[in-house]
């Protein structure tokens, strides 16, 4: 059985930077993923204790061609939004902050 990508980019955002400061991560997953996935997933990539992982769908917008007037679909998003221990840090949002 393949190892499927779990985590694909962290959301950069003004609220995802807020919730920084609490000690929350936010995160791009696949969206056939589960919250323990995702958890074992951020605790082996970035050597961090996960306390809570939240998640959350997003419905594609439809969309409508200018030219043709033809309708299609943007995609549909899972986010997480992962809660570390106390003490625990990612380093490379840390990073594009400053």
């Amino acid at each position: 059985m393949k190892k499927k990508t779990i985590l694909f980019n962290p959301v950069v955002s003004e609220k995802s930077y807020s919730l920084m400061d609490s000690g929350s991560y936010v995160f791009s997953v696949e969206p056939t993923s589960t919250k323990i996935e995702i958890r074992q997933a951020v605790e082996s990539t970035f050597q961090v204790r996960v306390k809570k992982v939240n998640t959350l769908r997003r419905s594609g917008k439809v969309v409508t061609d200018r030219r043709s007037g033809r309708q299609g679909k943007k995609p549909d998003i899972k986010r997480a939004i992962v809660t570390l221990q106390p003490g625990d840090k990612i380093e490379i949002f840390e990073e594009v902050r400053s």
